[in-house]
């Protein structure tokens, strides 16, 4: 600053003594020509620094220890200032791989990442302001077919993601030596040969094709198996019924049984009480009231002898 003061004080004091002419004073192409230059210097002493970077101060190629934010500021004329982006950025990079059964395969892989405006004077000291293709390209490419080269073509279809994290922790460390921050990474699409894609294809039918026999085998056995499960429970149904029935006959057969033994019982019981109670007296009571007033006609003496009574009616006739 106190240079651009005394370049302003000098280039004024040089207007004054142009316009001089012995002891008149007027203006002159001279003093123009003096104005002219002041401005020069005055657009040269004024720079900008775009939002989103950092400006790095550098006098005839040697880079100040001060850094410039984003705004306008003021300079030497002499000096420069380099601009480093320290926003998000994108790389993308489309690269031929081989895997590990030496199948070709097209890769597009991404990186997002960014430097720290606190380091980006150490960056562009130790590297340059083309950090990106000094430092940045050769080693994504080489991480890239690195851990491709570590699957075969169809493990890298089934671990594409697996594959992706690999890439960026070795990324990350790599570039975090250099200042660069690796934000995310992708592999945004990997492209085989028709001929492996073909085989793939060919591969995953007849696996399908094998599922989907294996399943209407299954359904067929599921079914046979039901079927025989179905059978086996209406035998034991069946068979089960059958032995209730026959429990419940046996049981009607027993309490029929029980019951005549009862009824037996029950009618001895009976015709014994009336025994105990009959007398030959209650005998021939019963026997008077059961006769009709008719004396027999016939004695039986045994089981041939049988004599008429004399004096019955019959006999009298």
């Amino acid at each position: 600053m106190t240079w651009i003061i005394l370049s302003l004080f000098a280039v004024a004091l040089l207007f004054v003594l142009l316009g001089a002419h012995g002891k008149s004073w007027y203006l002159c192409k001279r003093q123009l020509l003096c104005l002219l230059g002041l401005v020069v210097i005055l657009f040269g002493c004024i720079t900008s620094v775009p939002t989103g970077h950092t400006g790095i101060l550098t006098t005839f190629g040697h880079v100040e220890d001060t850094t410039l934010e984003a705004g306008v500021h003021f300079k030497l004329p002499y000096q420069e200032v380099v601009c480093m982006d320290n926003r998000n950025q994108k790389a993308i990079i489309n690269m031929s791989c081989f895997s590990k059964d030496i199948q070709e395969v097209e890769i597009i892989y991404s990186l997002n990442y960014q430097i720290n405006k606190e380091n980006a004077q150490t960056i562009y000291k130790e590297i340059g302001s083309n950090y990106y293709t000094v430092v940045m390209e050769s080693r994504i490419q080489k991480a890239v077919k690195t851990f491709t080269a570590l699957y075969t073509a169809e493990d890298l279809i089934a671990n594409r993601d697996k594959l992706s994290k690999e890439i960026e922790e070795r990324l990350r460390e790599q570039l975090a030596s250099y200042n660069i921050e690796v934000i995310d990474t992708a592999i945004e699409n990997m492209d085989f040969s028709d001929a492996f894609t073909n085989a793939v294809e060919q591969k995953q039918v007849a696996a399908q094709n094998k599922l989907q026999a294996e399943i209407e085998q299954a359904k067929k056995t599921m079914e046979q198996e039901a079927t025989a499960e179905r059978a086996r429970i209406e035998a034991e149904a069946n068979a089960a019924v059958a032995k209730i029935q026959a429990e419940a006959d046996l049981e009607v057969t027993k309490i029929q049984a029980d019951a005549a033994e009862y009824a037996g019982q029950k009618d001895a019981a009976k015709n014994e009480a009336i025994a105990r109670t009959l007398t030959d007296l209650l005998v021939k009571y019963y026997e008077s009231q059961a006769w009709n007033g008719e004396l027999p006609e016939y004695f039986v003496g045994g089981v041939d002898t049988a004599l008429p009574i004399l004096g019955s009616a019959e006999n009298a006739q």
